[in-house]
């Protein structure tokens, strides 16, 4: 018996077939069918029905199947242990980040740059979503490591966080807007946003959930009138008069941000934070804890802005 021969045949099963299965593995429909039967001699058990329809394992072929996905993932294991302590990382590790998460941090893509330059060996998988389905991603183990807004007041459950920026929220406004002349010049309560059109980010980033829930504490809802995944495009919005975009800001003062007036929001002063996030069991592969650290590295303080 060899590894080979049981990698060939947990994969006619996931594919339901030998075509698509001799696609995967790169080989030819009759070879991939002769190994099986090679295996299957050996064994002294057929593992598969073979059907006009479909393939599909035989009870002894159920039975072995969870023994042939522990032995490749011994195999794997092994493999890797070994490129780690030769120093040559394998395999694939995937980076979560909600859309403009590393804007004041870091520069997301020379570091990968770097990175890969590294471990030219190791594929490196980047995607942008939600602060929510990053959170859920990396619980199900869908993705390895993730930047992201919490939208919880306290850690999620099951992941290890460190805090890479916590910034002031405020209000972007374009020059002439009523709440530039109407309220105390160091900053704005949040209920003089009450009755006015908000531009934000949408449900499911840490800042939306921060200004929600900060709102709801002052007694009302906001009205988001416009709502953008990248933050350069509520700036666009802002500054055409559409509305008030609640963005973090560069300092705690008021200030500029391109043709927008900036002003804190200090009644009560709201914060929105950005935090490199991973399993809290721990990065599963040697790929992933290589790239956890050379982040940690790269982003080693919160700056409080």
């Amino acid at each position: 018996m060899e590894l080979r021969q049981l990698r060939y045949f947990v994969t006619v099963v996931e594919e339901g077939g030998f075509t698509r299965a001799a696609a995967r593995l790169h080989l030819s429909q009759p070879g991939l069918s002769a190994q099986i039967r090679q295996l299957e001699k050996e064994l002294g058990q057929p593992l598969l029905e073979r059907s006009n329809r479909a393939v599909t394992p035989t009870e002894v072929g159920r039975s072995v199947l969870p023994y042939a996905r522990a032995a490749l993932a011994a195999a794997d294991a092994v493999r890797h242990t070994v490129d780690e302590h030769a120093g040559l990382l394998r395999g694939r590790v995937t980076l979560g980040l909600v859309p403009g998460a590393t804007s004041h941090a870091f520069d997301v893509a020379s570091f990968l740059a770097d990175f890969h330059d590294t471990h030219p060996a190791l594929e490196i998988a980047l995607t942008e979503d939600t602060s929510e389905r990053m959170q859920a991603g990396l619980l199900a183990g869908e993705i390895d490591i993730a930047l992201f807004g919490p939208t919880g007041e306290e850690p999620p459950p099951g992941l290890s966080c460190r805090t890479v920026l916590d910034a002031p929220l405020g209000a972007a406004v374009a020059p002439g807007d009523p709440l530039l002349t109407s309220v105390d010049p160091a900053g704005i309560p949040l209920v003089a946003l009450r009755d006015r059109p908000l531009i934000c980010l949408p449900r499911g980033t840490g800042v939306r959930a921060v200004l929600e829930r900060s709102c709801a504490r002052a007694g009302f809802r906001p009205r988001v009138a416009f709502e953008a995944a990248a933050p350069h495009v509520l700036a666009q919005l802002a500054a055409r008069g559409l509305g008030v975009a609640v963005v973090p800001l560069d300092g705690e003062g008021p200030g500029r941000a391109g043709p927008l007036c900036t002003l804190p929001i200090i009644q009560p002063r709201i914060r929105a934070r950005i935090v490199l996030a991973w399993p809290a069991i721990g990065p599963a592969s040697p790929a992933a804890r290589a790239l956890l650290d050379r982040m940690r590295e790269a982003l080693p303080t919160a700056p409080m802005l």
